[in-house]
Formats: structure tokens, C-alpha cells, sequence
């Protein structure tokens, strides 16, 4: 006889806690209107308690340590990078630096060109750094050509996460697309060629074409956010060129954190191959090179740590600051602990969503979808991007869902029959699809871009899955033509 446990194990599936968690997160934050952190929080206990009525490995005491340790987890991750950001978007508008690179683009290629200029840094930016560290750099040049120009904020929020979404899944060395390559096998010069060659038309189709259409039909309006107000901003765009700061001293806290990341990520690519710095190694030897790489990788990977980079940036951001409004010592120490006051509640909104998605995972819902997946027995690019997309959508990490489908494929790539790069940019695509509440990078852009939950959805939401499908489709296109086997 069947015990109430047995009987109970036998006919659980994760997609029961995925459904559950998706109620109460709905519950919680669109019907009654909590907070985010609030609601996040409270849906992450609900949904470990649900984990722990159907796993046996999982406890009631497991829901409640595992929600803190993995917020404490988010926090460890994004806490300081978020609180510098705040220091850096506070002061690039106020002091007028973030209007001044505005006019720049806009001098470069017009007005009515902002929009392509916002695209094409961020997705140039995207490339040697973080997604996260993308947005909180050019958010606030969003905002600010918005106030220049005073209108399409839809459209600029919209391209500058289309440039960075776009990049952070398909160009290696970012992270993820890096990892998987490395996974599947597939070389890494032939993987960033490719992955060049996804990655500008979905940015393209997400950020212009999609970014257009929906600026026509979604007016956001330019609210108060990381404690800079819309009249500020306003004030600020109404200065003369004479009265902001130059455009080297304006770009300067981006330059310093894309410059320091990228020093670490460079480093690291190359220390063991330094055969792949062709010319340059051809003309100091290989040896010399890796030495003087393994030389400098501890102070790169100091100095190109996220958390010290921004902290880097953000002490010239708020320099200039303190030079350009004018303020006494005492003033600025206020302007610069409210910009950190609202860092902070970013922080922790962003840290709980990442707890939800955690909680979800540990339901088994990845490996639940993945394995049911195989058996379906469709073409294996295809079967990559479903299973990858379907991680993501149900936990939430675009990173894991990259990773889960790689640690699938892998086994499968002598099946392919064109060159496995083309198997890493459709998990990337897979793994960049609509991001929602699960999703910390949804909080991030939510509070840092001042967005409502429904312009979240309709902007953000929206561009990551267009660039997923049309990552997809590219890659199916590309890969019949040149299949490079």
C-alpha cells in the first residue's frame, strides 16, 4: 500500500511549483499591489514551501534558509556594482556629463539618429562586459537624451537593452556565450564571427524595427528614478554645451569600467593561448606573451572585477559631480547617500527576484523540461533553442538555461552537420528569451529605466524574445547557406 508521501511523489512534476510560483508572483505584485521586494520575497517562501511538500530532500526549514541564501547570493553579485551605479547615474546627469555625450552623438549623426547611436555603444559595450554593468552605464544616457529631446523614451530604453541582450548571448568573450563554447568545443574565433553575425540583425529587428513600432503605440513618460528627478533632468538638458563638463571628462567613468573589465576579460582569454594574438605573438614569441599575461592577470582580474571597476568609475563620476553643481562638501555627501539609499532598494529588488527564480530551480523544473525535450526527436539546433529557451522561462538565469542546454548537447555535436558555433549561438538565443518576473535582469531594467511592471513587459519582455526568435531564425538561415563543416 501506497504511503500519502509515495502516493504524493508518484505524481508530482515541477511544473506543478513553476505554475504555483507563477500565480503567486502574479497574485502578490499585479492583483494586490505589494512592493516588488515584498511580493518576491513572500512568492520565494511560498514557493520553497510548495518544494518542500512535494520533494523529499527539501524541507520546511530548506524554504526558508535557501530564499536567504540565495537573495544573499544576488546581493553578493550585484549589491555593490547597483550602489556604484547609482553614484554614476546620479552624477553623469546632474553634473551634466551623461547630456554632454548626448550632444556629442547627436553632433556625430544627428538628432534624429540618437536612437542608432544608443544602439550601436551599447551593443559595441556589451561585448567585453556584463549585461548589468551595460545598463546601469547607459541608462542614463536614455534618460537624458529623453529629456534633450523630449520624447521616445520608449524607443531609447528600448535599444539600449536590445544593443546589451543582444551582445551578452551571442559575442563571446562575454561570459555566457564563452562558457558554452567552451562546452560544446566550437572555436572561439570562428564562435565570435558567428556570433557577430546573429547578433547585429536581432539587435537590429529588437531594438530599431521592434523599438520603433512600439514607440509609435507606448509613450513612457521620463520619471523620477536612482533619486535624480524629471525636472533636474530637464534643467540640466537645458544648459548650454559651454556650461557641462568636456566630453573626455563626460565619458570617462564609462571608459574606466569598460577599459578595467575588459583588461580582466582579455587577459584571461588569452593567457593560455597566446598563439591567438597572432601578429603579436609572431613578433614577441609565444612564451614572452603568456609570461607577460600570467604577469599581469592578478592586478586584471583585480582592478576588472565588476565591483572594483564601478567603484573606480563611480569616484570619477561623482568628482565631476562635485565639480560642475557647485555643492558644499556637506551637500554632496547628502546627494551622493540618496543616490545610495535608492541603489539600495534596486538592489534588493533585483537580488529577490534572482531568489525566486532559485527557488523555481531547485523545484528540478530545468532537468524536468531538458530530458522530456530529447525525446522529441526534432533537429538539434532546434532542440538546443527549445531547451534552452523553456529552462529560461521557467527558472529565470539566462546563464543556467545556456548551461543546461550545453551540458545536454555537448554528447550530440558529432551529430551536427554544420560547425558547432552555430549550436552555441542558438542555445544563446534560447537562453535570452522572455525574460519576466523570474528574472533579476527584469527587475534591473524595470527600476533603473523607472518603468511600470506592464512598460516592463512590453518593452523588455518583448525585445528579448524577439531576439531569441530571431537569433533562431538567423542561425537556421546562416548555417544552410555557410554551414562551415
Amino acid at each position: 500500500m501506497f504511503t500519502v508521501l509515495q502516493l504524493t511523489e508518484l505524481s508530482y512534476s515541477p511544473l506543478i511549483t513553476f505554475v504555483v510560483g507563477l500565480l503567486a508572483v502574479i497574485a502578490l505584485l499585479v492583483w494586490l499591489d505589494l512592493p516588488a521586494f515584498i511580493g518576491l520575497i513572500i512568492a520565494a517562501f511560498f514557493v520553497g514551501v510548495v518544494n518542500s511538500v512535494f520533494l523529499p530532500e527539501f524541507t520546511t526549514a530548506d524554504a526558508a534558509t535557501q530564499v536567504a541564501t540565495a537573495f544573499g547570493n544576488g546581493m553578493a553579485g550585484i549589491g555593490i556594482p547597483i550602489l556604484m551605479a547609482a553614484v554614476i547615474g546620479k552624477s553623469m546627469l546632474e553634473s551634466g556629463s551623461a547630456q554632454r555625450i548626448v550632444r556629442g552623438f547627436q553632433s556625430l549623426l544627428g538628432r534624429d539618429n540618437s536612437d542608432i547611436a544608443l544602439l550601436s555603444s551599447s551593443t559595441v559595450l556589451a561585448v567585453p562586459v556584463f549585461f548589468d554593468s551595460v545598463f546601469y552605464l547607459m541608462a542614463p544616457l536614455a534618460r537624458s537624451t529623453r529629456a534633450r529631446l523630449g520624447r521616445d523614451y520608449t524607443l531609447f530604453i528600448v535599444v539600449v537593452g536590445a544593443g546589451a541582450a543582444a551582445a551578452h548571448v551571442f559575442v563571446p568573450p562575454t561570459p555566457g556565450p564563452l562558457a558554452v563554447a567552451d562546452e560544446i568545443g566550437s572555436n572561439l574565433g570562428i564562435t565570435i564571427l558567428i556570433g557577430l553575425i546573429v547578433a547585429i540583425p536581432a539587435a537590429l529587428v529588437s531594438g530599431l524595427l521592434y523599438g520603433r513600432w512600439i514607440n509609435a503605440r507606448l509613450d513612457i513618460p521620463l520619471r523620477d528614478t536612482m533619486s535624480t528627478t524629471t525636472e533636474e533632468l530637464e534643467s540640466v538638458a537645458q544648459k548650454p554645451t559651454s556650461a557641462l563638463p568636456g566630453m573626455g571628462e563626460s565619458l570617462l567613468p564609462i571608459l574606466l569600467a569598460v577599459v578595467l573589465i575588459a583588461s580582466s576579460t582579455f587577459v584571461n582569454t588569452f593567457v593560455d593561448a597566446p598563439s591567438a594574438l597572432g601578429f603579436i605573438a609572431d613578433i614577441l614569441g609565444e612564451a614572452t606573451v603568456e609570461q607577460i599575461l600570467t604577469t599581469a592577470q592578478p592586478y586584471t582580474d583585480f582592478v576588472g572585477d565588476k565591483n572594483v571597476a564601478l567603484t573606480i568609475a563611480a569616484l570619477a563620476a561623482a568628482y565631476t559631480f562635485y565639480r560642475y553643481t557647485g555643492l558644499t562638501s556637506s551637500e554632496w555627501n547628502d546627494e551622493l547617500t540618496e543616490a545610495l539609499k535608492s541603489g539600495g532598494n534596486i538592489a534588493a529588488i533585483t537580488a529577490a527576484g534572482g531568489a525566486f527564480g532559485a527557488l523555481l530551480a531547485a523545484s528540478g523544473i530545468g532537468d524536468y523540461i531538458a530530458g522530456g525535450l530529447q525525446e522529441l526527436g526534432i533537429p538539434l539546433i532546434v532542440t538546443a533553442w527549445l531547451i534552452a529557451a523553456i529552462v529560461r522561462i521557467a527558472q529565470g538565469s539566462a546563464t543556467a538555461a545556456m548551461l543546461t542546454a550545453a551540458g545536454i548537447m555537448a554528447p550530440l555535436t558529432g551529430q551536427l552537420a554544420v560547425h558547432p558555433a552555430y549550436l552555441v549561438m542558438a542555445i544563446g538565443a534560447g537562453g535570452n528569451i522572455c525574460s519576466w518576473y523570474n528574472d533579476s535582469g527584469f527587475w534591473l531594467v524595470k527600476e533603473i529605466g523607472g518603468l511600470t511592471l506592464g512598460e516592463t513587459l512590453k518593452t523588455w519582455t518583448a525585445l528579448t524574445t524577439l531576439i531569441s526568435v530571431a537569433g533562431l531564425l538567423t542561425v537556421l538561415a546562416v548555417s544552410t547557406v555557410m554551414p562551415l563543416a
